[in-house]
């Protein structure tokens, strides 16, 4: 999967230098000079996460976080800060203003990316490729694979087939287990939010993803929140049908 940084830095040389290393890090930067522009990129495609520079011109890089935060769309993309400011009362503003952490200046590359990914893993696991295992199910999302165990010895398994957006479901419903999601914000992880299709969309590939499990007893793991959306739990409570 494609992980996508939108790189924030009005100094072209840094610029250049992360992109360069983050490409060696097997992630995907897109650059702005300013908020302006950063503003536009967000506005066509959802970054994974931003790397922002504090001192921008027009707009500060703290500011630009502040309205990232207000807004419903871009309010839970991750943020890292990235300045020559050092005092801890910089660090504090930078973090209330939203920020997921805070690297200063001069910075070494491989920290950087370091950083990064840990921030991913924190706040959107479902892009990485760390096996889950949850309710006696374990996916695999490197070798897309699904096992369903028969007994707490885990050494009877069943390989579970799904399609590919029924395999991005599940493995996204695990990443964030007993967490509840509206269709809407389904379809947004799961399809992309410039993706204009119907909300019961989700529905369906949900009904398809119980329909396999149900073959492994594991389809209670798919629990319907009425009148909300859809959570995956191991909690023994058995899913409703809207």
């Amino acid at each position: 999967m494609s992980i996508t940084v939108l790189v924030v830095e009005d100094e072209p040389a840094i610029q250049d230098l992360i992109s360069f290393n983050l490409k060696k890090s097997g992630l995907t930067p897109i650059c702005a000079s300013n908020a302006e522009q950063a503003t536009v990129m967000i506005n066509n495609v959802l970054p994974d996460l931003v790397l922002l520079d504090w001192m921008l011109p027009n707009m500060s890089g703290l500011e630009f976080a502040r309205q990232l935060r207000r807004n419903t769309r871009t309010q839970v993309i991750p943020i890292i800060m990235l300045t020559a400011r050092i005092e801890l009362e910089d660090k504090i503003s930078g973090l209330e203003a939203g920020a997921d952490d805070y690297i200063t200046k001069p910075f070494s590359p491989r920290e950087l990316t370091a950083r990064i990914k840990a921030v991913l893993r924190r706040r959107i696991p479902e892009i990485s490729d760390e096996v889950i295992e949850a309710g006696g199910l374990k996916i695999d999302p490197a070798t897309h694979r699904i096992l369903a165990y028969s007994d707490d010895s885990c050494s009877q398994y069943t390989e579970i087939k799904l399609g590919p957006t029924e395999f991005r479901l599940l493995h996204f419903l695990m990443a964030h287990q007993e967490r509840v999601y509206t269709r809407t914000q389904l379809l947004d992880r799961i399809w992309g939010d410039h993706v204009f299709i119907e909300d019961r969309t989700v529905d369906v590939h949900i009904r398809r993803l119980r329909k396999v499990l149900e073959k492994v007893g594991k389809d209670d793991l798919v629990q319907t929140v009425r009148g909300t959306g859809y959570r995956f739990s191991s909690e023994n409570v058995a899913h409703s049908e809207e």
